[in-house]
C-alpha cells in the first residue's frame, strides 16, 4: 500500500530507522486536510479541514509488514485511514495516512516542516521506540 506522510516520517533520516524496508517515494500534497502542532510535543497532527492543504511525502507499495510497524510507531493517538493525495504530475493516488484522532492535543499553530526539531525527536521518540521494537 501507499503510505502518505506529513510530519517526522517524512524525513528520510526518521523514516530508515522506523521501517525496514526501501521504498520509492514522491512529493505529494493532501487536499482537504490540515496539519497542526501538538501544544505539547515536536510533530504534528493531520485533521480534516475542507480549504486547507498538507505537503508531505508519498511511499508507494509500502509492505504489510513495514504498515504494522508504522502502526504501533504512531500508537493510539493516530488512525490510519485511506484518503486521496496529489503527486507532481497532477495524478491522485490512493493512499494511506494516519490522521490524528486526539485533536484536544493539537495547538492551533500550523507545524512547519522547516522548524521540526528532529535530533529532540529521536532524542525522544525513536531512541525508545527502537528499544522497545527491538525488545531491548
Amino acid at each position: 500500500m501507499h503510505i502518505f506522510t506529513y510530519g517526522s516520517l517524512m524525513f528520510p533520516q526518521i523514516w530508515q530507522r522506523v521501517v525496514r524496508g526501501n521504498y520509492r517515494s514522491a512529493p505529494a500534497t493532501a487536499p482537504g486536510y490540515a496539519r497542526y502542532a501538538l501544544a505539547d510535543d515536536t510533530y504534528p497532527g493531520m485533521i480534516v479541514s475542507p480549504q486547507a492543504t498538507v505537503e508531505g511525502v508519498l511511499y508507494f507499495d509500502v509492505d504489510a509488514q513495514d504498515v504494522a510497524v508504522l502502526d504501533a510507531f504512531e500508537g493510539s493517538e493516530y488512525r490510519r485511514d485511506v484518503i486521496d493525495v496529489v503527486i507532481n504530475s497532477g495524478e491522485t493516488v490512493i493512499a494511506c495516512t494516519y490522521i490524528f484522532v486526539a485533536e484536544q492535543r493539537l495547538s492551533g499553530s500550523p507545524w512547519e516542516p522547516q522548524t521540526f526539531q528532529m535530533s529532540r525527536f529521536i532524542g525522544a521518540n525513536i531512541g525508545t521506540y527502537c528499544r522497545d521494537k527491538l525488545g531491548g
